[in-house]
């Protein structure tokens, strides 16, 4: 039995593309590269529905281009291990790496059945403290669209939907029972504070009584290969994914 790529899935409707618009893109990357490819719809439905377990390097680099995320981070199966790298900085980014959920001993956990679907819009929170900046709390905020497939849920921020602009986030989670745990990557702006690096972690959270809130904590590298960490919500803005839902929510949230 295939597997769907639901990450891959809301990458693109993350991007506010149908399939066949995703297909154009990917093939219109590839005319921008001197590299052709025939991407068509039903390739995207191929690579949605697992049929097909990862894309030929023609389409890998052509997916990259069109998503600005490395090709082992869009959900396809046979993505290595993450490893850190020094970006340089005082920061730390993520290199050939897959934004999955790790496995003990390479056994996935078992999970239990899911309390509902989470399907839908929702605001992500988070806080986090600059030492390079007088310590100061800054808060990031996205509109991310959020797809549940069985145990499993994926988002990617909108494209236009971050408090600070072009810092597009993806989240990997899992849930069971009331525990949502799993991973986070955001790119940061190439002409931000940080200077377009790649920042990832791990974050676990709880979703209340109510199925319309979860929050937690999330955790990541700092400056001295020292593990920081802070507050992350997300609230349910509306459970509808369609086309006219994703494209109202594609601004900047409050930033209050």
């Amino acid at each position: 039995m295939t597997t769907p790529n639901s990450t891959l899935r809301a990458v693109r409707m993350g991007l506010l593309l149908s399939q066949d618009e995703f297909a154009r893109a990917i093939r219109e990357a590839g005319t921008r590269a001197g590299q052709r490819n025939d991407a068509s719809k039903r390739l995207v439905q191929r690579w949605e529905a697992g049929i097909i377990a990862a894309p030929r390097p023609l389409y890998a680099r052509a997916l990259e281009a069109v998503t600005g995320l490395p090709v082992e981070a869009l959900g396809f199966a046979a993505a290595p291990m993450a490893r850190v790298s020094e970006d340089g900085r005082g920061g730390h980014d993520l290199k050939d790496s897959s934004v999955g959920i790790p496995e003990a001993n390479g056994t996935p956990t078992p999970q239990a059945a899911p309390r509902g679907n989470y399907s839908g819009v929702w605001l992500s929170t988070y806080e986090f403290v600059s030492s390079g900046r007088n310590n100061e709390v800054f808060t990031g905020k996205h509109f991310v669209v959020l797809l549940q497939h069985g145990n499993r849920l994926t988002a990617r921020s909108l494209p236009n939907a971050s408090l600070n602009p072009d810092s597009p986030l993806t989240l990997d989670l899992q849930i069971d029972g009331s525990a949502v745990t799993g991973t986070w990557t955001e790119q940061t702006a190439s002409d931000g504070y940080y200077r377009g690096a790649r920042y990832f972690g791990a974050l676990q959270m709880l979703v209340d009584p109510t199925g319309r809130r979860m929050s937690g904590k999330w955790c990541g590298f700092g400056k001295e290969f020292d593990v920081n960490t802070g507050p992350w919500e997300l609230r349910l803005m509306d459970s509808s994914t369609s086309k006219a839902t994703l494209a109202a929510y594609d601004r900047a949230p409050d930033a209050s």
